[in-house]
């Protein structure tokens, strides 16, 4: 179910939602009211109360007001004592706006309206009640009897006196004779508290702040001390507005209405979801905090928490109005906003009138440019912290959503600073995604902000440099020089010459031997394809030979920006611990193990991007090189790049561990009566585009099996003549200058000559004719192939029954189908692969399907007949049952 935005279910007052007021409006200005002037929602007695939450203490208060002014009796002076912006002057307000409404008169003082050298606090008294100063006049306070009789000739009457501690400290510059202006004004407020007390029908309201941090100064606070002595047996003092009272007063100021049946639907899924995450903040269960969101919304418990008690403990905040003030402007941010309730994480910090007003309070501006290389620059770590919780939660901005939560629970009066992560992820709590992605979110900041810092299980923004921002500093100062010999060693760490003999960046191609006919893996350190080429085809000045024992590795260009800052991430860390282990660099424990940490995990870091760099293998062909790409390295593999390149080339059949005898058979014998075995072995060090053999004994190894099943011989050429020693029998291969490998039927008949010969002494008419049927034989291995019928009589092959068509153009055949069905006994297998063989010759492309039913191999049998026809160029297509 999609939940509603919040501006759909609390719908704010116009101007909240319309962006007319202005930080004034929520600044209460008892003097400007007296004086119809300000905002209108404190001036308009309908507008005021339409916006006022009456709370119990304000309820109390204009109770005992009324009782004093209409009925005579009750406490005659009241003191509003609450910390700054505590609702002292909104409590001011409504009982002036209610006195009128009783028909009272009412007298505003306001201390901070007051210049002293021209107002006096008795002189406007009297002004106020009847018109003008007779009575009263002077700057030395009047006796009680004048007072009395001012009171009583204008009664009901209603005293308000607001700030009276910041009128005293001007005051006191001011010379009365042998006194100052604000001894003759304490001299007045003990007189006037007498006079109210007499008179029945009139009631003193004075507010007087309660911590020491606005009494400006020591004699600040000593005037303070002094107006509680004179008021003190006469005065009941009052908190107008409860710290459970504060959601309340919040709402009414800033909706109109709220609907309950929606509100209650979002705040039911809002702490499910939470309790489903673990997320119920401590010592309460998911009624009572269901409770307390319930009377919050559409804000969440938190935000009011946060703004009332941490920043409510800073010395500039006000706190109802402060509230007041920066709630005001949050609302109106997210009007439009797919926002079902508000969190401290929906503070939009790049709006401006938030921001200064935020910095405002915390009265340092160097905190514009913590936000700014934090959380608001594009290039910022909270953007890319962004991206990096992956492609699918971009959008939701999570990396800047958490780093705003941080930034709002920073700042306090208080010992207390910092969110814990359970902090964080409440106040980002959102119900379309886990929980856990704002945890990620919190760690990447860790690493990647350069303000943020974490101590004792929370994290906090600071004017203080984190140990990311000396990591930058120290990334700046790395040169290309030492990037390079970071890579090299790498390099030098990933290729131990297990697999190829390693070349690392050869300055030129002599460098790179060519008589050994290992395997050689050439590395270079940028892809110079100039470069590649010369390497591969020279030699000094001469011609390379043993062209095709090269292998090139070198970087993927697209990967090297990103390598870079790895490895000067890693040495700035490197450089950091250093310093710290000097005692040049102080840091605190936790700090260094946050060192150590950080430095492990980059290392890990720029062992494991090498590899995504160092990621192209360039293979020798006719006329040039193809490339392989290694592909970027699973995370958590511990293979070396020389362990991936080895395995990349066996998969893709480019390199050969073991070689089928059928493929030298086929491959390399057909059509040849024997071919030199060294001959053989050159050609694949030689010819670009041939197997890269892992070692001389892949040959070796195939040729002694192939002649030990008797596929073909082995013997040796001296001078123009061929011998065939071996054929059946497991040989000696040497791969020596006379050494040749024999065609089985060409092995057979230089046997048979050889037998033929033996025997001819004895039995001549015999030698004779085997001399015969040998040339024949001979003769017949040389002759295209034709079907049996039409040689000689000694054919062994009857064709198996066939199924075929045929499309014929004029007398030529132009595609052929046939289906050869091979049955127990069938023979002359080697004449089918002849014909074959002349298919392959004659057409471009020849299909061949196998089925073979009714046995039984081995997997492993299986798996070397597939790599033999790889061998043989092949391509195979495993079909499956049918």
């Amino acid at each position: 179910m999609e939940l509603k935005p919040f501006y759909q279910i609390a719908i704010p007052h116009d101007d909240i939602k319309e962006g007319k007021f202005t930080l004034d409006t929520f600044a209460a200005d008892l003097w400007s009211v007296y004086q119809n002037k300000g905002p209108e929602d404190y001036r308009n007695p309908e507008l005021f109360w339409e916006r006022t939450y009456i709370t119990s203490g304000l309820s109390v208060l204009l109770d005992i007001a009324r009782k004093r002014l209409i009925d005579g009796v009750g406490d005659a002076v009241i003191q509003l004592q609450t910390p700054f912006g505590g609702g002292k002057t909104h409590s001011l307000i409504a009982l002036y706006h209610k006195a009128r409404e009783w028909g009272a008169n009412v007298v505003v003082l306001d201390g901070t309206a007051f210049d002293a050298k021209e107002d006096i606090l008795w002189e406007e008294l009297e002004r106020q009640l009847t018109g003008k100063v007779e009575l009263l006049k002077g700057k030395t306070a009047p006796g009680k009897k004048k007072i009395s009789k001012i009171l009583e000739e204008n009664a009901p009457v209603l005293i308000l006196i607001d700030e009276l501690l910041e009128y005293m400290v001007k005051a006191a510059g001011i010379r009365v004779e042998d006194t100052t202006l604000a001894d003759q004004t304490l001299a007045f407020m003990h007189e006037l508290t007498e006079a109210v007390k007499k008179e029945d029908k009139a009631l003193l309201v004075m507010t007087l702040p309660s911590s020491i941090l606005e009494h400006y100064s020591e004699k600040a606070e000593e005037y303070f001390q002094k107006l509680q002595k004179i008021a003190g047996r006469a005065q009941r003092v009052f908190t107008p507005v409860q710290e459970e009272e504060v959601h309340d007063v919040i709402r009414t100021r800033l909706f109109k209405r709220i609907d309950e049946t929606e509100m209650e639907a979002v705040v039911k899924r809002v702490v499910e979801y939470l309790e489903k995450e673990g997320l119920i903040p401590e010592g309460l269960n998911a009624y009572q905090y269901r409770q307390r969101f319930l009377r919050s919304y559409p804000f969440q418990p938190e935000v009011i928490d946060v703004l009332y008690h941490r920043w409510g403990s800073l010395p500039k905040f006000q706190r109802t109005r402060g509230v007041l003030r920066l709630l005001s402007i949050v609302v109106h941010s997210l009007i439009g906003r797919d926002v079902p309730f508000i969190r401290l994480s929906d503070f939009d910090l790049s709006v401006k009138t938030l921001r200064d007003e935020l910095i405002d309070i915390i009265g340092e501006s160097r905190y514009y440019s913590v936000l700014d290389a934090d959380i608001l620059s594009p290039s910022s770590g909270a953007k890319r912290v962004d991206r990096m919780v992956g492609e699918s939660y971009e959008h939701y901005r999570v990396g800047t959503r958490a780093a705003t939560v941080i930034f709002m629970y920073s700042f306090s009066g208080g010992d207390v600073k910092g969110a814990t992560t359970k902090e964080i992820k409440l106040s980002c709590a959102d119900t379309r995604y886990s929980s856990s992605i704002v945890g990620d979110a919190i760690l990447y900041l860790k690493d990647n902000l350069l303000y943020l810092h974490y101590r004792d299980g929370r994290y906090f923004f600071s004017l203080e440099p984190s140990l990311n921002k000396l990591v930058v500093d120290e990334m700046n100062n790395v040169s290309e020089e030492q990037i390079r010999d970071v890579e090299h060693e790498l390099l030098k760490g990933q290729l131990k010459g297990r697999y190829f003999k390693v070349y690392l960046w050869p300055s030129k191609p002599v460098d790179v031997p060519d008589s050994d006919p290992s395997l050689k893996l050439v590395v270079l350190p940028e892809y110079d394809k100039e470069k590649v080429l010369q390497i591969l085809q020279s030699y000094g000045g001469s011609e390379r030979v043993h062209k095709n024992t090269l292998i090139f590795l070198v970087p993927r260009e697209t990967e090297r920006a990103s390598f870079n800052r790895l490895v000067r991430r890693y040495l700035a860390w490197k450089i950091i611990d250093e310093k710290a282990k000097k005692g040049s660099l102080e840091l605190t424990s936790e700090q260094k193990e946050d060192v150590k940490e950080n430095l492990k995990r980059a290392r890990e870091d720029i062992v494991q991007k090498i590899a995504e760099l160092y990621r192209l293998v360039l293979l020798p062909t006719r006329g040039g090189y193809e490339e392989l790409d290694l592909g970027m390295k699973p995370v958590g593999i511990k293979k070396t790049i020389e362990e991936l390149i080895y395995e990349k080339l066996r998969e893709e059949g480019k390199l050969v561990e073991k070689m089928a005898p059928v493929v030298i058979e086929m491959k390399y014998l057909d059509g040849k009566e024997y071919v030199p075995t060294k001959a053989l072995y050159e050609s694949f060090l030689k010819t670009p585009g041939m197997p890269l053999l892992k070692s001389k004994s892949v040959l070796i190894d195939a040729i002694r099996q192939g002649v030990s099943e008797g596929r073909f011989g082995l013997g040796y050429l001296t001078g123009e003549e061929v011998t065939c020693e071996y054929l059946g029998e497991r040989p000696t291969v040497t791969l020596d200058e006379k050494e040749v490998i024999v065609n089985r039927k060409y092995c057979e008949e230089l046997r048979a000559r050889a037998k033929a010969e033996a025997e001819a002494e004895s039995e001549a008419q015999a030698i004779a004719q085997e001399k015969a049927t040998a040339v024949s034989v001979a003769e017949a291995s040389r002759e295209e192939w034709k079907p049996p019928a039409v040689r000689d009589k000694q054919a062994v092959l009857v064709p198996p029954e066939t199924k075929g068509r045929e499309e014929v153009v004029g007398s030529q055949v132009a595609s052929i189908h046939l289906h050869l069905t091979l049955g127990p006994g069938t023979g002359g297998l080697r004449d089918i692969l002849r014909a074959l063989n002349l298919l392959k010759t004659k057409f471009e492309r020849v299909t061949i399907e196998i089925k073979a039913e009714n046995g039984h191999m081995s997997q492993t049998e299986y798996e070397n007949l597939l790599e033999t026809f790889r061998q043989l160029g092949i391509d195979v297509e495993e079909l499956g049952e049918e």
